[in-house]
């Protein structure tokens, strides 16, 4: 007998306004695991936009917090990054009682989960975006030893981009001398392709939305892994870590 869907956890999802894949995580969540998608006004991929994404964030989180979710799940790799994951947590923190989680620390624990100190990084954001996230992690001792991309104005765009580009935009960086690839961006059509990405890269794949998968489910004691969407998820990297529950 079925026990319907999220009998085993609910995440609320924050969400771009102007993003496509917001069913990305969902796909790649194990039975029983449910993501509550709430969008937050975002229309712009440029740097200037991204405090306006954050302007009324606690009245999102509140409508999350009405489907008694257990987490929720800001996602937006570069907003998180920029604005900063403390300062997002908090205020969500202080709305709704509920604990949070971003993005860009899913994508630090899943780096750090790997081994991946130095990778070369794909993205669809624009050269300033690309700089911003270099630096972030620069400072925190990881090294971009190459970038690619499909550089975009709006999330419309980064959500249309066809999954084979990736593919190989990816191969084209697959002569680097590094310990894996990180292909950052929550707005972009990954998941199909993913595992084929990792088989072909032949080194570890992060992306965006599958870190923040794994995160939430460690966060949340969840044990169950899915088997598609690369080694990160299939539970290969995976160390002990404090649950929430």
């Amino acid at each position: 007998m079925a026990l319907g869907f999220g009998w085993k956890a609910r995440i609320g999802h924050l969400y771009p306004s102007g993003g496509l894949c917001d069913y990305e995580p969902q796909a790649m969540a194990p039975d029983g695991v449910q993501f509550v998608t709430t969008r937050m006004s975002f229309q712009s991929t440029s740097l200037e936009d991204y405090a306006a994404f954050t302007q009324d964030i606690e009245a999102h989180a509140r409508l999350l917090a009405d489907a008694e979710v257990q987490l929720i799940a800001f996602n937006c790799t570069a907003v998180s990054l920029v604005i900063g994951p403390d300062a997002i947590n908090q205020r969500i923190k202080d709305a709704t009682g509920i604990a949070s989680t971003t993005t860009i620390e899913a994508v630090l624990a899943a780096l750090a989960a790997a081994r991946l100190r130095r990778f070369a990084l794909l993205t669809p954001y624009p050269p300033e975006v690309v700089a911003a996230e270099t630096a972030f992690f620069q400072a925190r001792g990881h090294e971009v030893v190459a970038a690619a991309g499909l550089p975009c104005g709006t999330p419309v765009a980064q959500g249309t981009i066809p999954p084979s580009r990736w593919r190989e935009l990816a191969h084209g960086l697959s002569s680097t001398d590094c310990d894996g690839l990180l292909i950052s961006c929550a707005g972009i059509q990954l998941a199909d392709t993913l595992a084929t990405i990792e088989h072909d890269f032949r080194r570890p794949v992060i992306a965006s939305n599958q870190a923040l998968v794994w995160h939430c489910l460690r966060l949340l004691g969840i044990s169950d892994r899915s088997t598609h969407y690369g080694a990160l998820l299939q539970g290969q990297f995976d160390t002990p870590l404090p649950s929430l529950t």
